[in-house]
């Protein structure tokens, strides 16, 4: 079943921004899961999180042992996962110290490695773990996301090298799908993301994006369909914000018509 975007408009998507900060705080605990217990890859995908539609989470990708980690954004509450079954902990009012101790002893009883002893190579604020009633909210659009981008995924799915799958990236906490165009070193290659962002310091509400990689050097920007506008401040992407898109008779269709006329105007830059 379609996911059904008229969801989306309450509560307003700019009152989003604690829950936000306080799911992308507790994300963390995941990712260094994940980074304990994962063969470490180049581009850092080993920590990238899926969103499980039907644990409506975020989770890590299988340790050896067929154990994986998420986060139960609506709920507030860490998951250790084996077979479909397996322990929960609510982090509403936890302090730090009391979630790590919790963890390490449920990777131990695996015979994983710990979490707590990871240090991030970037830096997230701590924020009280409290159960916000955004986060409810806040999963309904990683759920949206989620979907949208997974179309966009098979539809591009014959360019060569062609779509990655669908990842949240724990540093920012965007959810993407990169398009490659050709094969080379991913510093250097041609390249189009797609994602959405549940709000950062540019926008305090969620946003899709369209980027390319390299960006353009004074391009033309065409008019976009309604929803959608060019972000040219620090970053270079097509954008649409989630009231711009919910403001659409059909926010869904408003999301793709940005995402086509977009990804179409980048790729003729990138092929130029």
């Amino acid at each position: 079943m379609a996911f059904d975007w008229s969801g989306l408009r309450e509560p307003a998507p700019g009152t989003l921004v604690a829950a936000r900060e306080t799911a992308h705080y507790a994300a963390q605990w995941v990712a260094k899961a994940a980074r304990a217990n994962l063969r470490a890859a180049p581009d850092d995908s080993h920590t990238a999180l899926a969103w499980d539609a039907r644990l409506q989470a975020l989770s890590s990708a299988r340790f050896a042992d067929g154990t994986k980690i998420g986060l139960r954004l609506a709920q507030l509450e860490l998951a250790v996962l084996y077979g479909g079954v397996g322990e929960g902990l609510a982090l509403d009012g936890r302090a730090a110290g009391e979630v790590d101790a919790w963890l390490d002893a449920q990777l131990a009883a695996r015979s994983l490695k710990p979490a707590s002893r990871v240090a991030l190579p970037y830096a997230i604020p701590e924020r009280p773990l409290r159960k916000l009633p955004g986060l409810g909210a806040l999963a309904r659009w990683y759920a949206a996301a989620a979907e949208a981008l997974e179309a966009v995924r098979v539809k591009h799915g014959a360019l060569r090298p062609g779509p990655s799958p669908v990842r949240c990236w724990p540093h920012h906490f965007d959810i993407a799908v990169l398009v490659r165009l050709e094969e080379g070193e991913a510093e250097s290659a041609r390249a189009i993301g797609i994602g959405v962002s549940p709000g950062d310091a540019y926008y305090a509400q969620p946003y899709a994006y369209i980027s390319p990689y390299p960006a353009p050097k004074d391009a033309r920007l065409p008019a976009l369909p309604p929803g959608g506008h060019w972000h040219t401040q620090d970053f270079f992407a097509a954008v649409a914000s989630a009231d711009a898109l919910l403001a659409q008779g059909d926010p869904r269709a408003a999301l793709d018509a940005v995402i086509d006329a977009a990804f179409a105007t980048e790729r003729r830059w990138l092929d130029g």
